[in-house]
């Protein structure tokens, strides 16, 4: 059977696992690592992964369903997400989505066709103070309004 990610990827994970004295603990970055090759982790990756460090693959599983920094379908080189938390919500998170879907040609949770955005809103990332909060791939920006967030999606393009 071949592994699901690359040598070198594998390689990555053992020196992660001979760091940690308790194997459970590179979950989180073992499975980043295979995000970073893949762009998302499949069922196959997590699979691998529960192997690799010894813990049961639906665990695993809702590890990365848990967290909205791993991906568990493809996504778009833009990886628009919008947080919707109350803080946010207050703030006009609803209407910035309605606005970013219609801006982008996508609903919630889907990916253009094209591969370059996907869009997606997203419980808490953690910026309540910087409401209403959006990140794009690792890049974080806030208070984003309607037309900021035009400018944002504007310089990537």
């Amino acid at each position: 059977m071949s592994l699901p990610v690359r040598p070198e990827t594998d390689r990555r994970i053992d020196d992660l696992l001979a760091r940690f004295p308790q194997k459970g603990s590179a979950l989180l970055p073992a499975l980043y690592l295979v995000q970073e090759e893949k762009g998302w982790v499949s069922e196959a990756s997590m699979e691998y992964v529960a192997g690799k460090i010894g813990l049961s693959p639906a665990f695993v599983s809702g590890v990365v369903s848990f967290y909205t920094m791993f991906h568990r379908q493809p996504v778009g080189r833009h990886h628009v997400q919008i947080c919707r938390t109350l803080p946010c919500a207050l703030r006009g998170a609803d209407a910035l989505m309605a606005h970013a879907a219609k801006r982008l040609g996508v609903k919630d949770g889907q990916t253009r066709a094209d591969g370059a955005c996907s869009l997606a809103s997203v419980e808490c990332l953690g910026a309540c103070d910087r409401a209403p909060f959006v990140q794009i791939n690792d890049r974080d920006f806030g208070p984003v309004d309607p037309s900021g967030l035009d400018e944002i999606l504007k310089r990537l393009e």
